[in-house]
C-alpha cells in the first residue's frame, strides 16, 4: 500500500472517530437536557404548591413584628427568628438582604443570621422538591437537621459574632441602609397592620400573595434552570469513578466526615443557591456522596461565592471570615450528626437511584398533580396581572433587576431614576441597576409606585 493510501486511510479513520465522538457528545447533551426536563416535570406541582404557600405567608406576616421581637439572641428570640424565616422567601439573596435590614434596624445579629438560615433551609418549596426528587428521608433531614443547625449556630455564633467584628458589621450595615432606615414611599394603608382574620378575608391580601408567588418564581427562575440543567449534565456525563475520587468511600467515620466537609465546598464553587441546589443534591446522591454530605451541601446555599462577596460588602471582611468559618463548621457538623442519627433510626436509604427522574412521560399521579398545578398557576398569574382590580399591589414595587415583589416600607435599597424612586430587594440588585439603568428602564417604569 502506498504512503498516500496509508495516509488517506488514517485520515478517514480519524474523521470517523471525530464524527462518532461529536455524535456521542450531541447524544449525551440531549440525554442531559431530557433528564433535566424530567426532573422539572416531576417537581412541577411541588414548586407551584410551595411557592404559592410561601407567597401567601409573606403577604400576611408583618415585617414590623419581626423587627420588634428579635432584639436579642435568647432562645425565645431565636425560635421566633426561625419561624419568621420559615415564612419568608427562599431566595438566598433576598434572605441576606432581609437579615441585614433587620440587623440595621435593631435586631440582634445572631437572630438575624438565624432568620436567614431558616428562610433558605426550612421553607415549603425546598422540602417538597426534596421529597419528590430523592425521598422522604431528605425532607426529614432538612427539618430535623435544620433544628440541629440552628442550635449549633446559636452556640457558635454567641462565641464568634462579637467584639470588634460585630461593631464593624453594625456600622457598615447602618451605613449601607442609610436613609432607608426611615419610612419612604407612598402613604398607603398597611394591610399587615390589620388583624390576621381581616387580612385573610381581604381580596387585596390574596392579590398581594399572588404577586409574591409570581415574583418569587420570576426571581428564582435562573437558579432553578441552572440547577436542573447542571444536575442533568452531572447525572449523564460524570462517570461514577469521578465521584469516587472526590468523595472517599469505605473508611467508616472518616468517609462521613470527609463527605460532610466537602459538601459545602461543592456548594461554594457551584455558584447555585436557593432551591436550585436541590437538583444538584439529587445528582450528588446518585453519584455516591454520603447522606451527611448531601445534607451539608443542601444547607450550604448561604456560602456560595457570590453571597460571600455580598457579606463582605454588608458587614466587612473580618465578620465575613467569621461567618464563613462558623457557617461551614455548623453545616458540616449538622450533616454528620444527621447522618449518624438517621443511621441509628434506620432512616438512611440503603440503595441509590440509577436515575433521578423517569425517562418517559406517563399518565400517573404526577401528571395529574402537574396538570392541576398548571391550572392553579394560570389562576395565580391572572390574579397577579389584574391585582389592581382587587386593590392589591398598592404597598409594593417590583425589583426591576430580579423581579422580586418588594414591600416599599421595608425595601432594603432604592434609587432615584427618571424622576421616580425604584425599589430593590437588596444592594446587589441596586448595584446592577445603577451600573446599567437603561437595561431595566422599561421594567422600572412599569413597576414604579405611583
Amino acid at each position: 500500500m502506498s504512503a498516500f493510501a496509508v495516509h488517506a486511510a488514517l485520515a478517514g479513520r480519524t474523521g470517523l472517530v471525530a464524527s462518532l465522538t461529536a455524535g456521542r457528545l450531541v447524544t449525551d447533551i440531549g440525554h442531559s437536557v431530557r433528564e433535566a426536563f424530567y426532573m422539572f416535570w416531576d417537581t412541577l406541582w411541588a414548586l407551584v404548591l410551595g411557592f404559592g404557600l410561601s407567597g401567601a405567608v409573606q403577604a400576611f406576616v408583618s415585617r414590623e413584628s419581626m423587627q420588634r421581637r428579635l432584639g436579642d439572641h435568647r432562645p425565645g428570640s431565636l425560635a421566633r427568628a426561625s419561624l419568621y424565616g420559615m415564612a419568608s422567601s427562599s431566595c438566598s439573596y433576598a434572605a441576606s438582604a432581609m437579615a441585614k435590614s433587620l440587623f440595621a434596624r435593631g435586631a440582634d445579629f445572631l437572630a438575624s443570621v438565624v432568620f436567614m438560615f431558616a428562610s433558605t433551609n426550612l421553607v415549603f418549596e425546598l422540602g417538597l422538591v426534596l421529597v419528590v426528587l430523592i425521598g422522604w428521608q431528605f425532607i426529614a433531614a432538612e427539618f430535623i437537621g435544620g433544628v440541629v443547625m440552628i442550635v449549633l449556630l446559636a452556640l457558635a455564633g454567641g462565641l464568634w459574632f462579637r467584639g470588634r467584628a460585630l461593631a464593624e458589621a453594625h456600622t457598615m450595615a447602618e451605613g449601607e441602609q442609610g436613609g432607608d432606615l426611615h419610612h419612604h414611599g407612598p402613604d398607603h394603608t398597611d394591610l399587615q397592620r390589620q388583624p390576621l382574620p381581616d387580612r385573610l378575608r381581604s381580596k387585596a391580601g390574596w392579590a398581594d400573595a399572588a404577586g409574591y408567588t409570581m415574583s418569587d418564581l420570576q426571581m428564582l427562575r435562573r437558579e432553578m434552570i441552572i440547577g436542573f440543567l447542571v444536575a442533568g449534565f452531572l447525572t449523564v456525563l460524570v462517570p461514577t469513578h469521578v465521584w469516587n475520587d472526590v468523595f472517599i468511600h469505605g473508611h467508616g467515620f472518616w468517609t462521613s466526615l470527609e463527605n460532610a466537609v466537602v459538601g459545602p465546598f461543592v456548594a461554594i464553587v457551584s455558584f447555585v443557591c436557593s432551591i436550585g441546589n436541590v437538583p444538584l443534591a439529587a445528582a450528588l446522591w446518585k453519584g455516591g456522596i454520603g447522606f451527611g454530605g448531601v445534607v451539608s451541601f443542601i444547607f450550604a446555599d448561604l456560602i456560595t461565592l457570590p453571597l460571600l462577596l455580598i457579606y463582605r460588602k454588608q458587614y466587612g471582611g473580618r465578620m465575613t471570615l467569621r461567618m464563613l468559618g462558623v457557617f461551614w463548621s455548623v453545616m458540616s457538623i449538622t450533616g454528620l450528626i444527621t447522618e449518624y442519627l438517621f443511621k441509628a433510626l434506620g432512616w438512611v436509604p440503603s440503595t441509590r437511584p440509577s436515575v433521578i427522574a423517569g425517562d418517559t412521560l406517563r399518565f400517573n399521579y404526577t401528571t395529574v398533580l402537574d396538570v392541576v398545578a398548571l391550572v392553579v398557576f394560570a389562576a395565580l398569574y391572572w390574579v397577579y396581572r389584574h391585582r389592581d382590580r382587587f386593590g392589591g399591589g398598592a404597598e409594593y414595587a417590583k425589583d426591576p433587576v430580579c423581579g422580586m415583589q418588594v414591600e416599599i416600607r421595608h425595601a432594603p435599597a432604592s434609587s432615584a431614576h427618571a424622576g421616580a424612586r425604584v425599589y430593590f430587594c437588596s444592594e446587589h440588585c441596586q448595584e446592577r441597576f445603577d451600573k446599567t439603568p437603561e437595561r431595566y428602564r422599561d421594567v422600572a417604569a412599569d413597576h414604579s409606585p405611583s
